[in-house]
């Protein structure tokens, strides 16, 4: 028995060696889907020509370029935020991608989960918003930060993780990042934004780099949904643009 061991494993060893040599071919139910555009299960919310689906004040907001344009003149500089507000539903979890671009003096923002409301300081101002903002500015000092406009405020910043309770300042979990650095990643040209909300969890995301991720346990102060909103802030003039806007809903 020991003689034949040698012949034995070489019989065994024979098909591995040819499993081995022969590189793996997937069948075609293995092969990952071919998409021609982005990833299944979004749509678009903004066609590039028209402002159909959207109401703002048009002082701020037009279509050029395939782009939704708000803009601030010198001679209509606002005293208020004003937002242009996407009227065809309310997203609960989902996920929303754009592409936008801003001059270097601009502040901006994407809202989601958020409401109208009245306007004190412009009472003719009916586009403002509370809720939930992925902030945005073309000097990076907030660019990815969570901020609730009209709200509790600074929910996390650039490279944090918190956690929002009632009656207190965010707990920060974690710091996974360096705020100077992650603004290495922003662009004076175009930026794509992806926004993940499922639940209480808020992740927002600039070029792939994670940026920011809130977990709201504020349960009375935490909006379940909303209306998608982009805004024009108060400050200099300026020029914000947004394009490809694509939305997911689960």
């Amino acid at each position: 028995m020991l003689a034949r061991r040698p012949f034995l494993v070489s019989l065994l060893a024979a098909p591995l060696a040819a499993q081995q040599s022969e590189p793996y071919v997937p069948k075609q139910s293995d092969r990952p889907e071919l998409l021609d555009g982005d990833e299944p299960g979004f749509r678009p919310i903004f066609d590039g020509k028209t402002l159909d689906g959207w109401k703002g004040d048009p002082t701020y907001w037009r279509v050029e370029n395939g782009s939704l344009v708000g803009e601030i003149t010198p001679q209509t500089v606002v005293k208020s935020n004003t937002f242009i507000i996407w009227q065809d539903g309310r997203p609960r979890d989902f996920e929303l991608k754009l592409d936008y671009r801003i001059t270097p003096d601009g502040n901006s923002g994407v809202n989601y989960r958020s409401v109208v409301i009245p306007d004190p300081v412009t009472p003719s101002n009916r586009f403002a918003m509370r809720g939930y903002q992925c902030d945005l500015d073309g000097k990076k000092r907030y660019t990815g930060n969570n901020y609730e406009e009209k709200g509790r405020r600074f929910l996390a910043v650039r490279g944090q993780q918190t956690h929002v309770v009632g009656g207190r300042k965010p707990i920060i979990l974690s710091t996974f990042a360096d705020a100077d650095e992650l603004a290495g990643y922003v662009t004076d040209d175009w930026n794509e934004i992806h926004l993940i909300v499922r639940g209480n969890i808020l992740t927002h995301i600039v070029n792939g780099r994670l940026m920011s991720q809130v977990v709201d346990d504020d349960a009375p102060h935490r909006p379940a949904d909303g209306q998608i909103g982009v805004q024009v802030h108060v400050g200099p003039p300026m020029q914000v643009e947004y394009r490809k806007i694509r939305l997911k809903e689960w």
